[in-house]
């Protein structure tokens, strides 16, 4: 396939373990600039406006995650039939899947829209989210679902990148998102004096500078210029792309309302409790940075090769890929072990003067998340792997698997062991999630190879 010499990377051909490392690379880059402005969201939250706005943010987690859930979960699952097309070299049927999911893609903002701008109270109220903290954590909500469109679109141009091997694009979108977020930041917190409003603004406008971005690049392949016939529905394509999507959806969907009812037990602790917590899941995403990052890189790998019918460069991919991720995740454990006392310190403001008992609270919850990341990097691994063959039901399985898990966890534990049983329900929710994935993926490649191979 010539027009292949447009794109950026065919992972169909050269070593696998540097295919993969080469494409993981920009994107833990842009992941970390994404967590940068995260955490700079946080740390001007959490210094210039206070503990109480602190644990807003907190309180609204996970029912944005939940939304942010679906977003990329959709976006995703498109991604998985753009790679499995250019593996082939089926530009006419990759080019109806990028048409038919550009109007899914429209219809789905509307209806996570509406349905997130009308459920934002009900869950609040639900979760038990303290008094003190209700009005901020639904601030930032209104705001955050308000720009879900622009977090859609966005991210649909990154998975569509992302699926033809261009992991750079999206780095750069997200550096320069990054810096615009950090800049809009201190002049919407520490100038205009909006608080959480203004932060969550910075964060919509900066994901729409990345969209511009990565909107302008896309303009630039020709192998993805679509004709006036291309931005239609067809039943049949668009049931094959939610039939992959969807269930990514369910899955982070499920998953999330397990995060929930674990923050409700949070709550229930109080607000300095809710603040350490929220301290530590900012960093969660550095944790998890890496094997997210190589878990795009294995999804688009697994998904071209597919295409290509290539089972045993598959395979040696992802023995390369597991390599990697656990040797990663234990650097990383040892990086937070040591410094995470000082980078946390920098979220708490001591207007209260209850900074180290929030500090404590973070601190704990964050080494025991170290200690077991490795579990963490084998569940995105081999989820990641499993979404690349095309099978998104089993990953949808593990989602409900952990949303069991983290529940019974979080309702459970803290009758025996009190507030240091909560901080375990995360770690039990990966590992019943990875036990399901990891087994799952050799039987599932072990199918599909005899499969593929008897059909000739």
């Amino acid at each position: 396939m010539d027009s292949k010499k447009e794109l950026t990377k065919d992972m169909t051909k050269g070593q696998p373990a540097k295919l993969l490392l080469l494409f993981a690379l920009p994107l833990m880059l842009g992941s970390l600039f994404q967590q940068l402005y995260t955490m700079v969201d946080t740390i001007i939250v959490g210094q210039g406006v206070g503990i109480n706005a602190l644990a807003s943010l907190g309180a609204a987690d996970w029912l944005n995650w939940m939304f942010v859930g679906f977003v990329t979960g959709l976006t995703q699952g498109f991604s998985i039939i753009f790679a499995q097309y250019y593996g082939a070299g089926d530009i006419k049927a990759l080019r109806a899947s990028i048409g038919n999911s550009i109007i899914l893609t429209a219809i789905s903002a509307v209806i996570f829209t509406v349905a997130g701008q009308l459920t934002i109270v009900p869950i609040l109220r639900i979760l038990d989210t303290p008094a003190d903290i209700f009005a901020g954590a639904e601030q930032y909500l209104r705001v955050m679902i308000g720009g879900i469109t622009v977090s859609l679109v966005y991210n649909f141009e990154a998975a569509l990148l992302r699926a033809l091997g261009d992991s750079r694009t999206p780095l750069m979108a997200m550096v320069t998102a990054a810096v615009v977020n950090v800049l809009l930041d201190l002049l919407f917190v520490l100038v205009f004096k909006w608080g959480i409003i203004g932060a969550a603004s910075a964060t919509i406008i900066a994901q729409g500078v990345s969209f511009v971005y990565c909107y302008v690049a896309i303009r630039k392949i020709d192998i993805v210029k679509l004709k006036k016939g291309d931005v239609v529905i067809h039943a049949d394509m668009s049931r094959k792309l939610l039939f992959v999507g969807v269930p990514i959806v369910f899955q982070n969907t499920v998953i999330s309302v397990g995060g929930m009812i674990l923050q409700s037990v949070i709550n229930s602790y109080g607000f300095l409790f809710v603040a350490g917590f929220t301290a530590a899941n900012k960093l969660y995403g550095l944790l998890e940075t890496a094997a997210t990052s190589y878990g795009f890189a294995i999804t688009t790998y697994t998904a071209q090769n597919l295409g290509a019918g290539d089972f045993k460069r598959i395979k040696r991919g992802m023995r390369s890929a597991v390599i990697m991720a656990l040797i990663t995740s234990v650097v990383i454990s040892a990086v937070m072990l040591i410094f995470g006392r000082p980078i946390l310190r920098l979220f708490i403001s001591n207007e209260t003067g209850q900074v180290e008992e929030v500090l404590g609270i973070a601190y704990h919850y964050l080494s025991i998340m170290s200690y077991f990341l490795a579990v963490l990097y084998a569940l995105h691994t081999y989820r990641s792997a499993l979404q690349g063959l095309g099978n998104t039901v089993i990953p949808m399985i593990s989602g409900i698997a952990e949303f069991a898990m983290r529940t019974a966890a979080a309702l459970l534990l803290p009758r025996l062991a009190g507030q240091e049983g909560v901080f375990y329900a995360e770690i039990l929710a990966w590992t019943g999630a990875a036990a399901i994935l990891v087994a799952s993926y050799y039987i599932n490649v072990n199918t599909l190879h005899k499969k593929f191979s008897n059909s000739y």
